[in-house]
């Protein structure tokens, strides 16, 4: 691995339980994290230590999600449905109670979000009239990870049933069935600046697909345990991921070559879980959040 300097900046403290939600906001200077407490708080990358707390929910929060046009902050209530923030004003504008189940991800593009939910539906909703589309039942199992290539107008969905589903977002007709893993798929981004998608989940690989005809290039045995989440950088060059072994491991995104391993014993890591993390459009810093309850920001010199 090569010489990569790794400087953890700050730990940040605040919530009760574990962080399962992180998100960059319309402004990457901030960004938001979401717990089993309920709490959704705003975090400041110029003054970090200075959390604000945007709202409490009565149930744990997996998902969060802006719209950046419209300045929004997009809460998934886990058994509620979603709430939504107006970023500018600080508080809550409207909500809609839509599922029983728990919300394990959310994505805006255009007039519409998609909610994924704990039984295997796609709720999509129009954001201007505040209600519900449409449900698209996709499988029996969890809907768990989203991923949006907004040239080609196609969403991917990762499932608890092991397998990647591609639709068309003009009419949310199915495009491919990937069977993706050998467990479910937690961990799923399109490359910002290649025609490549790179998947990830509890069977600890890492897959990665061509976005043609999406047929599997390379499956690389990435991480110990489960791989929960992936970041690229802007620029699409590099990415991270992040797993139940407690670890960050960033990687080249042209030769898929593991540069470098972020951990407790060597650079004062995560204690448990890391559960999401966050490449920085602002700064380039690296966000992660675990189920230790902290946040941790990283420098990296490549």
């Amino acid at each position: 691995m090569s010489k990569i300097q790794v400087n953890k900046l700050h730990t940040l403290s605040g919530h009760n339980d574990c962080i399962y939600a992180l998100v960059e906001g319309p402004d990457p200077r901030f960004f938001y994290t979401g717990s089993g407490d309920g709490m959704v708080v705003e975090w400041d990358l110029d003054k970090p230590k200075d959390g604000r707390l945007i709202a409490k929910v009565d149930h744990s929060v997996y998902a969060l999600e802006v719209d950046k046009e419209r300045n929004l902050l997009f809460i998934g209530h886990n058994f509620e449905g979603i709430h939504v923030i107006d970023l500018e004003k600080s508080k809550e504008i409207w909500s809609l109670k839509i599922t029983d189940q728990s919300i394990f991800d959310i994505k805006a593009i255009g007039n519409e979000l998609y909610v994924g939910t704990g039984d295997g539906i796609i709720i999509v909703i129009d954001i201007e009239q505040q209600s519900v589309k449409k449900h698209i039942k996709i499988g029996k199992k969890s809907v768990r990870v989203f991923a949006i290539d907004p040239s080609k107008r196609q969403l991917a969905a990762g499932l608890s049933d092991h397998s990647i589903k591609i639709f068309n977002l003009s009419d949310h007709s199915p495009i491919h069935n990937l069977e993706a893993h050998n467990n479910s798929v937690f961990a799923l981004s399109y490359s910002p600046n290649k025609s490549i998608m790179v998947s990830g989940g509890r069977d600890a690989h890492l897959n990665v697909w061509e976005t043609k005809n999406y047929s599997l290039q390379e499956s690389i045995v990435a991480h110990m345990f489960a791989i929960n989440y992936l970041s690229f950088r802007e620029d699409g060059d590099y990415f991270v991921t992040c797993s139940m072994d407690k670890s960050i491991k960033v990687w080249d995104s042209n030769s898929l070559k593991l540069l470098k391993v972020i951990d407790k014993a060597r650079h004062a890591g995560h204690g448990t879980s890391i559960n999401k993390v966050l490449w920085s459009s602002y700064n380039q810093q690296i966000v992660s959040v675990s189920d230790d309850r902290n946040i941790s920001i990283w420098q990296i010199e490549l």
